[in-house]
């Protein structure tokens, strides 16, 4: 079983939910977990991991939401 990086993007705005994305699965190609707690966060990066054809799953955590991406 392989760890999944997870990354919490909660209180930024976009661009940057995006950008930390981008930079951690650079590094983590296999898969990531991401915590926002915005709608435009989770839609931007949900665009932008869909286009590089990860498979998204989305669970709510209190008022957040996590996303976890794998391919």
């Amino acid at each position: 079983m392989s760890i999944v990086e997870k990354i919490d993007t909660r209180g930024m705005s976009c661009p940057q939910p995006v950008l930390m994305t981008k930079n951690a699965i650079e590094e983590h190609p296999e898969g990531l977990d991401i915590l926002v707690d915005n709608n435009t966060a989770k839609n931007n990066i949900t665009r932008f991991l869909k286009n590089l054809g990860y498979n998204l799953e989305y669970k709510q955590e209190s008022k957040d939401i996590l996303i976890e991406a794998r391919k």
